[in-house]
């Protein structure tokens, strides 16, 4: 089944073509030749994508079995937390406010601070059956897995912290509210990307109608129509003064498609 999607309408960042993308409705290798876009939180597309799909609602669902907790990876991030709270369940807290599906999250290893999906994650499902926790690995805002994920099982810890879940929503705070994917890059080992973009003096850098954030300089917004080709001036400037200046090589955590 496909499907037509604008991605200036369905894509955080505003930005993208009025494309043809395949609705995945069943687990099959076939569907590798394409590129998942998930809930396009976190990605920038061009007008000249690869094949695009994404996972249709039958892969939208969260159950508890046994001591473990599966969900669906089409599942957005809010309906988790949600479930999570009201069954007072522990260990999701942090995915509140972080927008898109648990797949992507699972994907990028999604966090906040020192809570990561891995903290939580016990195996993925793909083409090629389950895979353990331990056979994947997992990096900061990164992992190996190159294949489509259609379901995950989660450790359940025994009680939700609301608390925990106020504090960590409380520090993205400082995120703009106008349309962005999210961080531009990853934080550099023992730095910080926004504080090194700020220093070369990019914060508030305009192009077109895209600018480096004036509230946050690792978030890329879109003022209204902005172009794919005016994002990409913006990231390519700001890693190449950030490695002029300092020698450090800043890397996309935003999906460049």
């Amino acid at each position: 089944m496909k499907k037509i999607i604008d991605f200036k309408k369905y894509s955080s960042i505003k930005i993208g073509p009025k494309i043809e993308v395949e609705i995945i409705e069943e687990i099959d290798k076939k569907y590798e030749q394409y590129f998942l876009i998930g809930k396009a939180n976190n990605i920038l597309i061009s007008n000249t994508p690869p094949k695009l799909a994404t996972l249709s609602k039958k892969f939208d669902y969260i159950k508890i079995v046994n001591d473990e907790l599966i969900i669906g990876a089409a599942t957005p991030t809010g309906k988790v937390v949600s479930f999570c709270k009201k069954h007072n369940i522990g260990g999701f807290e942090f995915l509140s406010h972080l927008p898109g599906s648990i797949g992507g999250a699972i994907k990028m290893n999604a966090g906040v601070k020192e809570y990561e999906i891995k903290n939580i994650l016990k195996w993925v499902r793909t083409y090629k059956g389950k895979i353990e926790k331990e056979n994947i690995n997992m990096q900061y805002r990164k992992t190996d897995i190159k294949n489509i994920i259609y379901e995950a099982g989660f450790k359940m810890e025994n009680r939700f912290n609301e608390e925990l879940r106020k504090k960590l929503i409380n520090l993205r705070k400082n995120q703009p509210k106008e349309p962005s994917a999210g961080s531009i890059f990853k934080n550099p080992k023992e730095n910080f990307a926004g504080r090194l973009i700020e220093e070369v003096g990019l914060k508030g850098k305009r192009v077109g109608n895209m600018a480096i954030s004036n509230i946050h300089a690792n978030f890329l917004v879109n003022l209204g129509n902005g172009t794919f080709e005016e994002a990409m001036e913006l990231i390519n400037m700001a890693k190449e003064k950030v490695l002029q200046k300092y020698g450090i090589k800043l890397e996309e955590e935003i999906i460049i498609i």
